[in-house]
């Protein structure tokens, strides 16, 4: 008989005393800090010895010396930006946070890990996608993105070279090898893969203290994926062709990337299930030294646990590599549907949400009474007929009478196992937090025959059960189900495998799971930027070496797949486009974004509502359409310096962090109480004003490039708004004629009529031959 554990309130209760207890008692043991020290001393970066030996006696200066094994650093940060992770107390950090070189110090973070027809359903098809373009005449330029997660499984077909030139001799990257992994497993398309351990040293330290502690390498350690998210987010954003690709005979058809002649670096920050802040850190530095064009991160903290800034190590890592022309891109998370759950929403960041594509996996259910029902998921749990089986329902058959509630939603411990076998069991997903795996694992202990899963929120992203029958149902499909069992003396059920539907409507859907705006570290800033695929999108994978017929591909959901369609796409544009900046990229695929549905309807959320720009951004990427968008809105650095002002940050920490203007000096005339209202001024792509009130009109200015293919060119603004939020732009027409590529506009916002929170809309330019520039807009009236 299945043993399942049963937990008790009171020892729940038992534990949570000791760990806070521990963790208050622990409050001066020392772990891990990032020390975060601004900007290089030169342009080219600084020393790794130099910069080791300053931070050694740094440390010198703080640790007492009874504590000399202390005196050693974790990471060095020296090309991009200074810094480094060392062992503090928590008195130790608060001593070095005064440091004249320090900007901030904070506890090292652990962050979370957040495609066959995928590019096909955003216009990018094989042929539209290099016949139209004569790629072969870009090609010199070979654009590299860095991919910073799990690492890769560098046998995957996604990543070989075949039709692919000699690597840049730009690249100074490295193949570092590992226990699985040798220089051979890198070729000219994965042409550099590095590892980060907590104890990772630069090996070219010859000179330091005796006191000084340097730990040697983990003799484990590789760039091999062990996990199978980074192997499956780079194949997304730049695997090769692959044709032939399915996943147990689902999604087949041709695999690839968003840039399949692109070149992948890959940087494992992260392993099962977590990601160092500090291995991060270090990542995007050493992919900014190494040469790579756009990083690629599927990673960020929940919004529960959001820093400021110059705490956060992807907004730091970011924000340098803006400086060097290096683009990031980022996941929003997956922590919707919620309002302020986006993260990694720097404005240096292009941050990107989760939408589904134009297919679903659905799965029959047949009642005993003979109702047929369509839900959704993904099984291959039998060749041949399906069986029926009885049918429970969890809160019918608890372990105990006190547990209805978590047997209704078949929590571990809660299921009396003998009730259990031979059944499919129907759970709900209206309690507490648990995974759908987590429910399919406590029914195979108990040797259930199924699970029927009843939300009400109806997941977008469908479920992979592998060979155990799964299925899952909506509020009114539930409903019935229950309804059949209470009225039945034997209910009976069977699970059907699931059928691949293509062509679904309506799509792109914004996914259930995926964060939403407003910015909780500043709504002055439209967060997330732009929706692209992450529901269901197949990519490459790590095999099971345990199982023959193991696939080389898998079928995931998350922002952590939508990030990687926008890497590959910013990788496509740059290497037609290779002297835009990262910025006019990012403003192409903003303002060229879809904003309908494959049903010509507006973009929708899973409750069938219109998605508001705080669920898609600007809307859903369009590859095609952001090659020529007519005009772009470039984001400076000198306005993401402006944002630093702005946002507060004082002279001393602006003297640190700024490297290109030494003698940069933030704007005076502006009025202290409206400081941070002035973000919204910065160049964006879209408009967001956190705060109108209804007795004021507030003006934005922007500045319009023209990249069109005619200098001689005039716009003409239109206006789509909510009733009663007066928006007027000023000049309606702006003109471009040669020698002349810049012209500025202003949008005012008159709130006075307006309803109150948040109204939404958008400003369109027209030239009568481009599609549509399209600035979107969020204005809070108060």
């Amino acid at each position: 008989m299945a043993f399942l554990f049963h937990f008790s309130p009171t020892i729940f209760s038992i534990l949570f005393l000791m760990i806070t207890s521990c963790i208050a008692s622990n409050d001066q043991s020392p772990k891990p800090y990032v020390v975060y020290m601004g900007s290089p001393l030169n342009s080219s970066g600084d020393s790794a010895e130099i910069e080791e030996l300053l931070h050694i006696r740094i440390l010198s200066s703080i640790i007492p010396s009874e504590e000399s094994e202390r005196i050693s650093v974790r990471h060095s940060y020296h090309h991009a930006y200074r810094g480094f992770c060392a062992l503090l107390t928590k008195q130790e950090a608060t001593l070095l946070s005064g440091h004249e070189e320090v900007v901030s110090v904070f506890p090292d973070p652990i962050l979370e890990l957040h495609t066959t027809r995928s590019w096909d359903f955003l216009g990018a098809t094989v042929g539209s996608y290099y016949s139209t373009y004569n790629h072969s005449s870009s090609s010199n330029y070979d654009v590299i993105i860095g991919v910073i997660d799990t690492g890769i499984w560098p046998e995957s077909p996604g990543f070989d070279d075949q039709h692919i030139g000699e690597v840049p001799s730009r690249w100074k990257g490295v193949c570092m090898e590992g226990v699985d992994f040798h220089k051979s497993n890198c070729n000219r398309k994965l042409i550099g893969a590095r590892f980060y351990n907590i104890d990772d040293q630069d090996s070219d330290i010859t000179e330091i203290p005796k006191s000084a502690k340097i730990p040697s390498r983990p003799p484990n350690g590789t760039p091999r994926d062990k996990v199978g998210h980074g192997t499956h987010t780079a194949s997304i954003a730049a695997g090769a062709f692959v044709p032939n690709a399915t996943y147990h005979g689902l999604a087949s058809g041709i695999a690839r990337g968003g840039s399949p002649f692109a070149r992948i670096a890959t940087y494992k920050a992260c392993s099962e299930g977590y990601c160092q802040g500090s291995a991060i850190l270090k990542a995007i530095d050493d992919a900014i030294k190494d040469g790579v064009d756009i990083i690629s991160i599927s990673v960020g903290k929940s919004f529960v646990f959001q820093t400021d800034f110059k705490d956060d190590p992807i907004a730091i890592g970011a924000f340098h590599a803006a400086e060097r022309g290096v683009g990031v891109v980022c996941s929003g998370g997956n922590e919707g549907p919620d309002s302020y759950t986006v993260t990694n929403s720097a404005p240096w960041i292009l941050t990107v949400a989760a939408s589904t594509i134009d297919r679903n996996f659905q799965v029959n259910v047949v009642l005993g009474n003979n109702v047929s029902l369509k839900g959704t998921g993904i099984s291959f749990y039998t060749i041949g007929r399906s069986k029926t089986y009885p049918l429970a329902f969890g809160e019918n058959i608890p372990f105990h009478p006190s547990l209805t509630f978590q047997a209704r939603n078949c929590m571990p411990g809660s299921l009396d196992a003998k009730r259990v076998a031979g059944k499919i069991v129907v759970c709900m997903n209206d309690g507490w937090s648990v995974s759908r795996e987590i429910k399919k694992l406590v029914l195979q202990d108990g040797n259930a025959k199924g699970l029927i899963l009843i939300d009400e929120k109806e997941k977008s992203s469908p479920f992979d059960s592998g060979n155990f029958p799964f299925a899952e149902f909506g509020k009114l499909a539930g409903a019935q189900i229950l309804q059949y069992i209470n009225s039945s003396r034997n209910p009976l059920a069977t699970i059907f495998p699931v059928n691949e539907i293509r062509r679904f409507k309506p799509a792109p859907v914004v996914a259930d799971f995926s964060s939403r705006g407003p910015a909780s570290l500043t709504e002055n800033i439209l967060k997330p930027d732009i929706t692209a695929p992450g529901v269901g999108i197949l990519s490459a994978m790590i095999p099971n070496t345990d199982d023959k017929k193991s696939s080389l591909f898998g079928i995931t959901s998350g922002t952590s797949m939508a990030c990687p369609h926008v890497s590959g796409a910013m990788a496509f544009i740059k290497s037609i486009h290779p002297t835009w900046s990262f910025s006019m990229i990012k403003s192409a695929i903003m303002t060229t974004a879809t904003i309908s549905n494959n049903a010509r309807k507006p973009l929708s959320n899973t409750s069938n509502l219109h998605a508001s720009p705080h669920e898609i951004g600007a809307g859903e990427l369009n590859p095609i359409k952001a090659l020529n968008p007519g005009l772009v809105f470039e984001t400076t650095m000198n306005d993401y310096y402006n944002f630093l002002c702005y946002y507060g940050y004082n002279e001393k920490e602006l003297r640190l962090i700024v490297s290109n203007k030494k003698n940069f000096i933030c704007p005076t005339n502006t009025r202290t109480t409206y400081k941070k209202e002035l973000i919204s001024h910065i160049n964006y792509p879209s408009i967001s004003i956190e705060k109108l009130e209804q007795n004021r009109i507030l003006r934005v200015k922007r500045v319009a490039t023209n990249v069109g293919n005619s200098p001689n060119a005039t716009y003409t603004s239109s206006i789509f708004g909510p009733p009663g939020l007066i928006v007027r732009v000023s000049p309606s027409k702006i003109a471009f004629v040669k020698g002349i590529k810049k012209a500025s506009f202003e949008v005012s916002f008159d709130g006075n009529k307006a309803s109150k929170g948040y109204n939404f809309g958008v400003i369109t330019w027209f030239d009568g031959s481009h599609d549509k520039v399209h600035m979107v807009f969020a204005v809070n009236v108060e």
